[in-house]
C-alpha cells in the first residue's frame, strides 16, 4: 500500500521546530523554489529535493520493492522558453522512462495541470515551473494544490522562476541559486557534480537555515552554511537575499555546473560578469 497522506497544518504548526531540516526526512505536500530564470539551479534542486524525498519514503509492509508510478513535469511555454524541457536521457535511470511532461500554454492549464497530477495516486510526485507571479497562482489556488495533496499523498515542487515572496500555504519555501561544483576525484579537469545554494526561508516544521547541496553516487548530502551577522565566506545566506524578490542573481561564484547539461540540455546559459550571454 502506498503512502496515501501527509501532516497537515495542525500537525506540522504543533510539531517541534527545534530540528533543522536535513535530506533524508521525506517529502511534504507542497514546496517551492525560488530561483532565477537565467540558470538552471531551479529546476535542479527541485529534481534532487524531490528525489530524496521519494527514495526516503517510508515503505508499508507488503508494498513493492519498487515503486512504478509515473512522476508528472509541468511546465508553462514561458518555462519552457527561459529554461528548456527536461532532457529524458539524462534523467536518473529510475524515473527516465516514467516521465510524463505537460506543455501548459497559460498559467491557468498549469494550475490545472498539477491539481489533477497530484490528485492520481498513480503518480509519485509532481514538478511545476511557473515563471514571475501569475495572478492565478494566489492563495486560494497555492492553498488548494496543497490540500490536494495532502489528501491524495503526491508531493509537489513548484519551480517559480524570477518570482516574488508572495502569499502562499506551501510547507517549505527554498530560494536557490548555483554552486561551485567540487572537482572531480580522478580526472580534475572534468566537470563537477551539480551543486546548489539553498536558503530554507519559511517551513512549518524546521527553523530556517541555508545547505549547499549536492549529489553523491544517488544521494542528496547538505551541508550547513552560516547564517547572515556570522562570518561568512563565499556562498553565504547573503548571496541569496534577491531570489524571489523579483531580482535575478549570477555572480562568478554562483555560475551553473558545466555538468548540468548533461541532465537538462536546454537549461544552461553562461554568462560573462556583465551579464552577457557567451555561451548557451
Amino acid at each position: 500500500m502506498i503512502h496515501d497522506a501527509f501532516d497537515t497544518a495542525a500537525d506540522l504548526t504543533t510539531a517541534t521546530h527545534a530540528q533543522r531540516w536535513a535530506p533524508g526526512l521525506g517529502a511534504v505536500a507542497q514546496s517551492e523554489i525560488f530561483a532565477s530564470s537565467r540558470e538552471g539551479s531551479g529546476v535542479g534542486a527541485a529534481l534532487a529535493l524531490a528525489l530524496d524525498a521519494w527514495r526516503c519514503r517510508p515503505r508499508e509492509e507488503g508494498e513493492e520493492a519498487e515503486d512504478r508510478r509515473a512522476v508528472v513535469w509541468v511546465q508553462t511555454r514561458a518555462a519552457v522558453k527561459a529554461g528548456g524541457r527536461p532532457f529524458r536521457a539524462g534523467l536518473p535511470p529510475e524515473i527516465r522512462n516514467r516521465l510524463i511532461h505537460v506543455l501548459a500554454e497559460k498559467d491557468e492549464d498549469a494550475l490545472f495541470a498539477l491539481e489533477e497530477a497530484v490528485r492520481c495516486r498513480d503518480v509519485a510526485f509532481v514538478i511545476g515551473e511557473v515563471v514571475g507571479s501569475p495572478r492565478a497562482l494566489d492563495f486560494t489556488a497555492s492553498r488548494r494544490l496543497t490540500l490536494a495533496a495532502e489528501k491524495h499523498g503526491v508531493p509537489l515542487t513548484l519551480v517559480r522562476l524570477d518570482g516574488t515572496r508572495d502569499l502562499s500555504s506551501a510547507r517549505q519555501r527554498w530560494a536557490v541559486n548555483a554552486a561551485p561544483s567540487a572537482r572531480p576525484k580522478w580526472n580534475r579537469a572534468a566537470p563537477g557534480a551539480p551543486a546548489w545554494q539553498a536558503e530554507l526561508f519559511r517551513a512549518r516544521s524546521h527553523p530556517p537555515g541555508t545547505w549547499r547541496l549536492s549529489e553523491d553516487g544517488g544521494r542528496l548530502l547538505a551541508t550547513p552554511l552560516p547564517v547572515r551577522g556570522e562570518d561568512t565566506q563565499a556562498g553565504s545566506r547573503s548571496d541569496l537575499a534577491g531570489v524571489g524578490e523579483g531580482r535575478s542573481i549570477l555572480s562568478d561564484a554562483a555560475a551553473p555546473s558545466p555538468s548540468f547539461a548533461s541532465s537538462f540540455g536546454a537549461s544552461v546559459a553562461i554568462l560573462s560578469a556583465d551579464g552577457e550571454r557567451v555561451l548557451g
